[in-house]
Order: C-alpha cells, then sequence, then structure tokens
C-alpha cells in the first residue's frame, strides 16, 4: 500500500490540489509547461462526482479521460491517498487531477447542480426495483439531457470500485444510468465506465427552450410529496418506494420552476383535504393554488404567443 501524503500537504475536505504536486514529477511527463484548463467546454456542462475511490490509479485515469472528452470538473468524496501513481495515470490531464475538489459527503459534492445523475453496474432484479431503475443507457440518457436547458447543470455520480452506491445514495438521484454490458461479468472498471459515459454525452446538444428547477426546490417538492403521503396515512412500509419512484418520474419530466411551485400548490390542496377530513387545524395549507396564466413568472418562463394566435 502506498503511503499517505505527508501530513503538511495532506488534502482535506474542501481543498483543491495545489503546488504539493512538484514540478520534477511533472516535467518526467510532459514535454512543456502543465496544460491549464480550458475555457471552452465541450457538450454539457457535467460534473463528474467519485464516490470514495479506493484505488488512484483509477483516479488518475478518469482524469485522463474526462480531459480526452473535454470535461473538467472532478469532485471526490473521501477519496483513497492521491500521490504518484494517480499523478502519472492522468498524464496529460493533471490540471484536471490538481483542480479536483475534495468532499466529505455526496450531498456537499452535487451542491450546486440542477440534476443529480447516479450510474449503477448492478441489475434490478425484478421490473419493479424502485433503486434501480428505470436505468438510462448513456445513449437515451443523451437523449434525455438534450430536452434540458442549455444552462442546466449535471453532477454524474460514480460510486465505489468494490461495492458501488448504497440505497439509501442511489436515492439521492434523479436519474438512474447504467452501461449494458454481459451478463457473465457486468461490472466495469471505474475509468472505463467514465470514458463510456462521457463519449456518449459529450455529443449532447442542450436544446429545451425553459430553465430546469433548481435542485434545492426539487428536493423540497419530494420531501413535499412525502408529506402528504403522511398526511394521508399512506402505507409506511409503501412510502419510501413510492416517494423515490415519484422523484424518478419528477427527475425524467424536467420540471420548470413554475411547474414546481404548481405541483406544491396541489399538494397543499391535497393536505388541505386531508386534513380538514380528520378535524385538523387546517389554516395553514388555505393558500389556493394559483392561477398559473395569470402569474407573471409564467408569462416571464414561458412563450404564450399561442394564446394570442387562439384567439385570432
Amino acid at each position: 500500500m502506498p503511503d499517505a501524503l505527508p501530513n503538511e500537504n495532506e488534502i482535506k475536505p474542501g481543498d483543491e490540489f495545489g503546488d504539493e504536486f512538484d514540478d520534477g514529477f511533472e516535467n518526467k511527463f510532459d514535454d512543456g509547461p502543465r496544460d491549464k484548463i480550458g475555457d471552452e467546454r465541450s457538450g454539457p456542462n457535467i460534473r463528474v462526482v467519485l464516490t470514495e475511490p479506493l484505488y488512484q490509479g483509477n483516479v488518475g485515469s478518469v482524469c485522463r479521460v474526462m480531459k480526452n472528452f473535454g470535461f473538467f470538473e472532478l469532485y471526490l468524496v473521501n477519496p483513497c491517498p492521491l500521490e504518484g501513481e494517480a499523478r502519472a495515470m492522468s498524464s496529460h490531464a493533471l490540471d484536471v487531477l490538481q483542480n479536483a475538489r475534495i468532499c466529505s459527503t455526496i450531498e456537499e459534492a452535487v451542491a450546486g447542480c440542477d440534476v443529480v445523475i447516479g450510474t449503477t453496474g448492478s441489475r434490478a432484479f425484478k421490473g419493479c426495483d424502485h433503486i434501480r431503475t428505470p436505468a438510462l443507457a448513456p445513449g437515451i440518457l443523451r437523449e434525455k439531457m438534450e430536452e434540458f436547458h442549455p444552462d442546466t447543470k449535471f453532477a454524474l455520480l460514480f460510486g465505489r470500485e468494490d461495492k458501488g452506491f448504497s440505497n439509501e445514495e442511489l436515492g439521492l438521484c434523479a436519474l438512474i444510468a447504467t452501461i449494458p454490458t454481459s451478463h457473465i461479468y457486468p461490472i466495469m472498471n471505474l475509468s472505463h465506465a467514465v470514458g463510456i459515459m462521457l463519449y456518449e454525452l459529450s455529443g449532447a446538444s442542450l436544446t429545451g427552450k425553459y430553465k430546469t428547477t433548481e435542485l434545492k426546490d426539487f428536493e423540497a417538492l419530494c420531501i413535499h410529496f412525502e408529506d402528504v403521503l403522511e398526511d394521508m396515512e399512506f402505507d409506511p412500509f409503501k412510502k419510501e418506494k413510492m416517494t423515490l419512484m415519484i422523484k424518478r418520474i419528477f427527475g425524467r419530466a424536467d420540471l420548470t420552476p413554475c411547474e414546481t411551485k404548481t405541483l406544491r400548490g396541489i399538494f397543499r390542496k391535497i393536505q388541505y383535504y386531508a386534513g380538514k377530513s380528520k378535524g385538523e387545524d387546517v389554516s395553514k395549507y388555505g393558500r389556493d393554488v394559483e392561477n398559473q396564466f395569470e402569474n407573471a413568472d409564467f408569462e416571464e418562463d414561458f412563450d404564450l404567443s399561442f394564446v394570442d394566435k387562439m384567439s385570432d
């Protein structure tokens, strides 16, 4: 096992890699000055997140394949020590490794993104496996991403080399993706999986007209739905499954901020009548669902010219 970085160079959550990479090592692999991250990005805005990677060689290889396809934003959740092997395997993508962000949780790593996509090599055991279905193949995921607004920021999550993601971690993801492989040996090497996903997604051209709701509002919507089930006294053994299924449906729907507000208004109305039927104080749910066609925000987000044409 390689030794950890010296204490004075220890990488802590929230740090970036910096000058601890010595010039002597760098010059062994580069013909000139170290490459710098370019200003231009090919394809959609994707942040690659590696969750507790075990092998520094894999991390370096991921950096290399990211730069191959024009992606530069790498976040690492509690990674292994990153030393010479990681630098060697990154080769001319040393800049990606040096600028990687270290985080202590997945939630911290996806902060600032709009859509969280989890990858899994484990196949669902049944058609209604709410944890891993529907799992989109890379080409289908690309087609889905193209429906989003060009400003949408995606977090693409990869699990641990030995055990992937826990069910709870996959539950954080609005979309699930998988690479079709042979059932004889379905689990791929981490850097190979990243390469295939980024190769496919790099060709995506996002053409959606309306901006996607922010992640914090999306999560609030999903929590609100769970509260509705609670108020309806929904079967507690099925509530978690139902909440995650709805989250995946909402994730594929590419909800706009206006649509999110409308759904939450409907949820409040359901809570109002559910509470009223039980004789509870329902004053906090009394606000009616807004008529979105009379809402200024709606008019800013949506082209209503078709309404004028219908009245001509």
